[in-house]
């Protein structure tokens, strides 16, 4: 019998490719999404963001995926939570991006001066298991691997899509995240050139891409604290 044969055997198990188990939320963006796993980002997974500054478009490069989830029916889970973000949103600047407010719930944890991450980091855990959060964004200086491994397991269980943003000293941190990115970016009067570093990445390996990132000029500082 030759191994073309033996292949095609109905006895014989064949697996279909990694991506097809997927769950994902497309992230608006092709050239994106043709580097992730499923084409998209991972739904039930931590996605982890670093950045060497707050508001240099990390906001920008999920709104499509948050304003799609936003749109979506959700009886059963109707928030995307942002808890402890560095800035205040503006309103109009989410409306545009397509996002429905009354979807949109803000967390400030009440920090203890020892230990502010710790209660970010509670608060995000909480969020996931409370069965009512599609998406939860968290902004944090750092987290242990056992932190991060608690959230992860949490987020797979739940079917909760959960982004950390953290600054890239954190990086040498290790994580059972799913996905792990870098962002960078210059920005222009007319558009800003994004550089993704996908560190991490289950199913592919690490790569390097350029997307165009939209300037939101004056709602920069008040939507996303972002700055030219």
């Amino acid at each position: 019998m030759s191994l073309d044969d033996l292949i095609a055997h109905s006895k014989v198990w064949r697996g279909r490719g990694s991506d097809a188990s997927v769950a994902v939320v497309p992230t608006g963006f092709d050239a994106l999404d043709r580097y992730l796993p499923g084409g998209g980002w991972p739904q039930r997974a931590i996605t982890e963001v670093f950045i060497d500054r707050y508001g240099i478009g990390e906001l920008s490069l999920l709104m499509p995926a948050l304003a799609l989830l936003s749109r979506q029916t959700a009886k059963k889970k109707p928030w995307i939570v942002w808890i402890a973000p560095p800035f205040i949103p503006y309103a109009p600047a989410l409306i545009r991006h397509g996002l429905d407010l009354e979807r949109v719930l803000l967390v400030h944890p009440r920090s203890e001066p020892k230990s502010p991450k710790k209660d970010t980091l509670w608060a995000a855990e909480q969020t996931i298991r409370s069965k009512a959060s599609v998406a939860v964004l968290a902004w944090l200086d750092a987290a242990s691997n056992i932190a991060l491994r608690r959230l992860q397991l949490s987020a797979e269980h739940y079917r909760c899509w959960t982004v950390l943003f953290q600054p890239a000293s954190a990086l040498r941190q290790s994580s059972p995240a799913a996905l792990r990115l870098k962002l960078s970016r210059k920005f222009s009067r007319i558009g800003g050139q994004a550089r993704i570093d996908i560190l991490k990445c289950r199913g592919r390996r690490p790569s390097t891409l350029e997307i165009e990132l939209p300037v939101l000029r004056n709602e920069r500082a008040m939507a996303f604290g972002e700055t030219g």
